[in-house]
């Protein structure tokens, strides 16, 4: 089973369309992604390690358990694809990806 990453821009549904084709072509392929629905991204660190008073330790956690779980879904992948899209820095973009293959 090829395991692919699929990361990127996160305002189309590119994602849900790649894994329809792979489906109806019945590739054996294992898909991941990032979180996707801001809220949860942005809640994944108080829910998991507690309330916070503050906006900027509530941010800094949600991206601190975002990121052990991006790089972790990248390094198990054999692919990753990233998608830029229209208004994305794409050169924020490489760099935020380049950090989380090292």
């Amino acid at each position: 089973m090829l395991k692919v990453y699929l990361a990127g821009e996160i305002h189309t549904n590119w994602r849900e369309e790649i894994i329809e084709n792979c489906k109806k072509e019945n590739l054996d392929i294992q898909f991941s992604s990032p979180v996707t629905d801001h809220p949860s991204s942005d809640d994944c660190g108080v829910e998991i390690l507690g309330a916070e008073e503050k906006n900027f330790w509530k941010d800094r956690k949600g991206a601190n358990i975002n990121s052990i779980r991006t790089k972790k879904s990248i390094k198990d992948s054999d692919v990753v694809v990233v998608k830029f899209g229209e208004n994305t820095n794409n050169g924020t973009q490489l760099l935020m990806q380049d950090t989380q293959l090292h």
